[in-house]
């Protein structure tokens, strides 16, 4: 049974910070590129930072440089560190594989007040 389980989401002011996790169970996480995913209100799900098996990162213009994607292959996690938020950031997040493999789970809210 594979299961994604994202925590961390929170409710803060614009320009503040929140680091989001996302626990995989039932993979073998060292051998999947993966990634962060979000879905805004009104708007289709967009990737937007992956991180490699290698640790190579990459991210969506709208987040370089604000957010930081991470993992761990011995705690089987990856990170997402949020910095500089802006009310354009408020949305579910999801972590998944990237390609992507795996069925969603519950995400993590995240809302970034004006």
């Amino acid at each position: 049974q594979v299961q994604l389980v994202e925590s961390g989401g929170g409710w803060v002011h614009t320009g503040g910070s929140l680091n989001l996790s996302c626990a995989t169970f039932g993979i073998i996480f060292r051998l999947y590129d993966m990634g962060w995913y979000r879905q805004a209100p009104g708007k289709q799900r967009e990737l937007v930072a992956s991180i490699t098996r290698s640790e190579e990162t990459n991210y969506a213009d709208s987040v370089k440089g604000r957010f930081t994607i991470s993992r761990s292959n011995t705690k089987n996690m990856v990170y997402l560190q949020m910095n500089s938020l802006r009310p354009e950031d408020t949305a579910v997040y999801y972590c998944n594989s990237d390609p992507l493999s795996f069925s969603w789970g519950q995400g993590t809210q995240v809302i970034v007040s004006s």
